[in-house]
């Protein structure tokens, strides 16, 4: 085989990705990031030691954090990218190596591999991979626990960088990136990674509630909002991904140019912050979730930025060739990469408004308005109202129904299972899966919507402390005890992180689908369906039957 990767839920044949990723990533780079992540753990492994006495550099933090972001599936397919990072990772380790050394650090005579292998051309870096690529773990228990424990830092990785771009920083989750990332190579058994695992959602916790401090003390707390899903008449900017930094960046230099911005699949939620829906030229959402963009992004004739992940590359000539534009951690082969800001800058987005002035106005694909803004705040704001519906049994049960979406046929399962919920039920969701039905004529119940969306996947965060929120009124001991069911959809990493935050608050009884993570291990998954009731989705009526333990009409 060429390449392994099996870390996102499209992994070919459920097994894994052996000669392209289904993604469009190729061998090669595939191969690089396996080199790259090899290299980040040898930086973690210097740097903790440094940490241990205070004299840890702060731009190591940023640095593994965000070469974690570059590996999440989807968001950097640049091959010239990840040459640059590794010669970069090396450079870093080496001048950690040195300052360990100069502080009288003390190192064994034989460093570990991952600590001292050096390379300087990309096929170096890509034969690297086939000796320390996943399957050089040979115990699959094993190989599954620390692959699920890294695909989880990566989310973490993920959601750190966004805080960080907002000024919200937090030395205690760095710390665990990095040590999980050294434990990963250590001689652990599988209770050790087991407990490692759990405590990689405890960080996902911490990392989820320090992204929601720097996103409502930045912009305000999410408002219901009714999104625009048509066109204007202005030519337009595309922003795609999930950094809100990047979208306030770019609000402020389009001011006044006759330039509109239209947000796409995960920046979404964009619209329902107070200081960032004050730009009236942030006229409305265009298309749907990630997977759809090659047809959408052609009809859209403006340039397009992605400010993150969900990048589908696309195959040959399109009519948006020359149009795609990247910045932070993500990458393709083709585009024009913004730049990162200067301390206490803004990103130079002057190219992309340019760009976006000769071209014509959006082509209008659909009408009409979406409705959300259902964080945590919001709903608290609603409390009274949708306690007196669970207590009048006008609401019987809520459907958590967050993650991501995907191009899988089988997907349709979570649009028809919103369609035959009972009317007196209602959806709670987060990230890109919410576009499987959240353009469904679902009503409300006493003016509650039946789809209370409360932003990206990140926000999942606020799902869960509306859960705790409504323990707490219902004076309950477990969390479990709650009307509410978990129907989750999950694609990539950072869906593997917000699960992991679950696990962590004691949530049990969690379905995922449409197929369980194909580096689960049989031991793994049975460890997890035993301990957490964690199991995988059937159809669509055997479902609602078990969730509501009556027969669907």
């Amino acid at each position: 085989m060429s390449m392994f990767c099996f870390q996102c839920q499209e992994a070919a044949k459920g097994t894994g990705c052996t000669i392209k990723g289904v993604c469009g990533k190729t061998s090669d780079v595939a191969n690089l990031q396996d080199t790259l992540l090899y290299v980040l753990k040898g930086i973690s492994w210097f740097n903790e030691k440094l940490r241990a006495q205070g004299l840890n550099p702060v731009k190591v933090d940023k640095f593994v954090f965000d070469g974690l972001f570059s590996t999440i599936t989807n968001a950097n397919f640049d091959k010239k990218s990840f040459e640059k990072r590794i010669m970069k990772a090396l450079q870093l380790r080496n001048e950690l190596y040195s300052r360990c050394l100069a502080v009288n650090i003390e190192l064994p005579n034989e460093l570990p591999d991952f600590a001292s292998w050096q390379g300087s051309s990309a096929s170096e870096f890509e034969k690297k991979a086939s000796e320390v690529g996943i399957l050089s773990t040979e115990n699959e228990d094993v190989r599954s626990l620390r692959e699920l424990i890294i695909y989880g830092v990566k989310g973490l990785a993920a959601y750190a960088e966004h805080a960080w771009n907002l000024g919200h920083k937090k030395e205690e989750v760095y710390a665990f990136m990095q040590r999980a990332l050294v434990a990963t190579t250590e001689d652990l058994s599988v209770e050790e990674l087991v407990s490692l695992t759990l405590e990689t959602g405890k960080f996902g916790v911490d990392v989820m509630a320090l992204l929601d401090e720097a996103n409502t003390s930045s912009y305000g707390n999410p408002e219901m909002t009714k999104v625009n899903i048509g066109v204007k008449a202005n030519p337009g900017i595309l922003v795609s991904g999930h950094d809100l930094k990047d979208m306030e960046d770019l609000l402020k230099q389009t001011e006044g140019t006759g330039v509109d911005v239209y947000t796409h699949s995960e920046m979404l939620p964009a619209h329902y912050y107070p200081k960032l829906k004050k730009y009236s030229h942030l006229v409305g959402n265009y298309g749907n979730a990630w997977w759809k963009q090659k047809e959408e992004f052609e009809s859209f004739n403006g340039p397009i930025l992605f400010t993150t992940n969900c990048i589908v590359p696309p195959k040959g000539e399109t009519g948006y060739s020359g149009k795609i534009y990247t910045t932070g951690a993500s990458g393709l082969e083709g585009a024009i990469h913004i730049p990162d800001r200067e301390k206490g800058g803004m990103k130079d987005f002057s190219q992309l408004i340019e760009h976006a002035k000769k071209c014509a106005p959006p082509k209008e694909i659909e009408t009409g308005e979406i409705v959300g803004g259902f964080a945590h705040a919001q709903v608290f704001a609603l409390a009274d109202k949708i306690v007196d519906a669970v207590k009048t049994g006008a609401i019987s049960k809520f459907f958590v129904m967050a993650g991501c979406d995907g191009r899988m046929k089988s997907r349709d399962y979570y649009t028809q299972f919103a369609e035959q919920l009972p009317k007196d039920t209602v959806i709670l969701t987060a990230g890109c899966a919410k576009y499987r039905y959240n353009k469904l004529p679902l009503g409300d119940i006493g003016g509650i919507p039946r789809v209370i969306d409360a932003g990206q996947c990140n926000d999942s965060y606020s799902l869960a402390v509306i859960a705790l929120k409504l323990k707490e009124v219902f004076e309950l001991n477990d969390i479990n005890e709650l009307p509410i069911a978990y129907n989750i959809a999950w694609y990539e990493q950072k869906a593997v992180i917000v699960l992991l935050a679950l696990l962590f608050l004691g949530v049990k009884n969690i379905y995922l689908g449409p197929t369980l993570p194909a580096f689960l291990s049989p031991n793994v998954a049975k460890v997890l369906v035993e301990n957490f009731g964690i199991g995988g989705i059937t159809n669509v009526d055997q479902d609602l039957e078990m969730f509501l333990q009556v027969k669907p009409a």
